[in-house]
């Protein structure tokens, strides 16, 4: 077996040692409060307006799941969308809200994302620290816009996505506790297509989330970034950020089969859908700088039948 490398260690160390819950969840099942089937409606409403691909991948769930998943996405969104918009005196007392809310449970009464989220939480045994190792992950954008290296890249990665395939891992049912590095290593590579495909919006926004010293090694400055050159340079530093998040899919894929089987297709369908933005990115020659590579819902439709082949084996 292959030592791992330096960062999963520490991402491991981050998301400590969890055991597979005991209990199951708690299906009290909300169709019949109207209070909550309008909070949970809410939740997916959000995921509808800002993830085609999330809101997708969730339809292959089980409804209670898929609803709360999507409770999952919409309090991800709300902290995030804090962190991007709020003045700094609202910010801190805003993402102190949400803290005392995961530790507490306590929210105010007309807060449809907190109360789908808290409800969430409870019926699924989620492990409360992801959630706030979350927050503390976004709110990491106010103080680092770059990074020396690609282990603290994998460090903002996990705290911005891991955290949200661990907290996913609870809803979708897992096997065994053996489900967690793989689950790190997925919301590693999805963070990273994120990434690659925003490279240029992101730095417009005065953020550089690449290794400083793998731009380096390919003769990259900030100003080539800032002009938007698409030099045979980037092509290749292009190309190796792509087969390294490639990779990092493939060894994420063998958690799959610990997973219980009615979410196996929706959390393969994530990893899919985004692999394909990176070949939507190659076919742009790498210029993220003018162009948001995405990829279409007829192009993700199409890769559902294959996914589902694959997944019939394990």
């Amino acid at each position: 077996m292959q030592a791992q490398a330096n960062w999963e260690n520490q991402l491991l160390a981050l998301a400590g040692s969890i055991p597979h819950p005991h209990k199951r969840p708690f299906f009290s099942y909300w169709a019949g409060d109207a209070s909550l089937r309008t909070a949970y409606k809410e939740a997916e409403r959000i995921t509808a307006d800002h993830s085609k691909s999330f809101y997708l991948a969730s339809a292959l769930l089980p409804e209670e799941k898929r609803s709360a998943v999507r409770a999952l996405y919409a309090f991800c969104r709300t902290v995030d969308d804090i962190v991007d918009e709020s003045t700094d005196d609202e910010r801190e007392s805003k993402l102190d809200y949400w803290r005392g809310m995961i530790e507490h449970g306590s929210f105010l009464d007309d807060d449809l994302v907190a109360a789908a989220w808290a409800d969430t939480l409870a019926r699924y045994h989620i492990p409360r620290h992801y959630a706030l190792q979350l927050i503390d992950g976004v709110n990491r954008d106010l103080t680092q816009s770059r990074y020396q290296t690609f282990e603290e890249l994998a460090m903002y990665c996990y705290g911005v996505a891991s955290t949200v395939g661990l907290m996913s891992m609870y809803i979708v049912g897992f096997k065994s506790s053996d489900a967690v590095p793989y689950a790190i290593k997925l919301g590693v590579a999805l963070q990273m297509t994120n990434i690659l495909r925003d490279i240029g919006e992101d730095f417009r926004n005065g953020r550089l989330y690449l290794p400083r010293e793998e731009l380096l090694f390919h003769g990259i400055r900030e100003q080539d970034i800032a002009d938007g050159r698409l030099t045979d340079n980037w092509r290749q530093f292009m190309k190796f950020q792509i087969e390294r998040t490639r990779q990092i899919y493939a060894e994420s894929w063998a958690g799959v089969k610990m997973l219980e089987r009615e979410g196996q297709l929706a959390i393969g369908a994530a990893s899919v859908f985004y692999q394909g933005i990176l070949d939507e990115i190659e076919k742009n020659d790498y210029d993220v700088f003018t162009q948001r590579a995405n990829l279409s819902a007829l192009g993700k439709l199409s890769r559902i039948p294959a996914l589902w082949v694959k997944i019939k084996t394990l």
